[in-house]
């Protein structure tokens, strides 16, 4: 091999080796008591929605006519089984089972399976989502993309997390090298908002549409850049706005606002373009 290429090729080995003396790795210790809680039951409600993906189970459909499955209902019998259990005196609100303890200090929020619809026809990627609320303020979030491998989490002041590796947003701030997804956007499509998203579509190097929990790990991770969304529901979300927070992003309602029990949109970016997107959006959708 010539004296070049070795040299070059000691340079990159040397570079990679580096890379991967920075990579930080989750510390176990450093996890809470509530952290340890939801990982169990997300380990659980995972061995649950396996065995039924193959398509064994019966499916209803509720008076919002979306479908829940008995997957749906056990996973989230077995996660609040296990929350209320460790902590008894805390709220619990199911995306099956509705609201308890509505004044409780502490507030956990669950969608069991987020993504039934796809659940129902094989589609991977559906994941279970579980986080906690202190006084209204979220402070924990666990996303379980079970049939594809990824666990995040994310506590307060504790960075974010995939499968134990630390998770950074990405420092893109031009909007024209923006890759963006989008998610369900039926409330933007029917307002003159639809044309400012058209911008934002004009304007961006790639727009895709990786939907449900993903692309959030993915904008969390620094593969892509933001996401926007209009028509969601918290407990789709919670869990993930604390990764992306905790990852270094913004995450708010497209009118730039903090999230709560009635969030129903999502504008998560970094700083800069997150400044730049809600320029655009704002005002459109409630």
């Amino acid at each position: 091999m010539p004296v070049e290429s070795v040299k070059k090729a000691c340079l990159f080995i040397a570079a990679a080796t580096a890379i991967v003396a920075a990579m930080e790795s989750y510390n176990p210790e450093n996890a809470s008591d509530f952290l340890k809680v939801a990982l169990a039951a997300a380990d659980k409600a995972a061995a649950i929605s396996r065995s039924y993906y193959a398509g064994n189970f019966t499916v209803t459909t509720k008076a919002d006519r979306t479908p829940v499955t008995q997957a749906d209902v056990e996973c989230e019998e077995a996660i609040r089984a296990m929350i209320l259990s460790a902590f008894p005196d805390h709220g619990f609100y199911g995306e099956e089972t509705g609201q308890t303890q509505e004044g409780a200090e502490y507030l956990w929020l669950v969608d069991p399976i987020d993504g039934t619809k796809g659940f129902v026809k094989q589609y991977p990627f559906f994941s279970t989502q579980i986080a906690l609320m202190h006084e209204g303020e979220l402070i924990l979030g666990v996303s379980s993309g079970t049939m594809m491998d990824e666990l995040a989490w994310a506590e307060k002041g504790q960075g974010a997390w995939l499968n134990g590796h630390r998770l950074a947003v990405s420092d893109t701030y031009d909007p024209d090298r923006a890759a963006v997804s989008t998610g369900n956007l039926k409330s933007l499509a029917s307002s003159a908002g639809w044309a400012k998203l058209g911008e934002v579509v004009r304007i961006a190097d790639r727009i895709r549409g990786y939907g449900d929990f993903y692309h959030y790990h993915l904008l969390a991770a620094g593969k892509i850049d933001a996401v926007i969304e209009s028509d969601v529901n918290i407990l789709d979300i919670a869990a993930l706005a604390v990764i992306v927070r905790e990852a270094g992003g913004v995450f708010t309602d497209l009118n730039g606002g903090a999230l709560n029990l009635d969030t129903r949109s999502v504008l998560a970016a970094n700083s800069s373009l997150h400044e730049k997107y809600l320029a655009l959006l704002a005002g459109y959708v409630d």
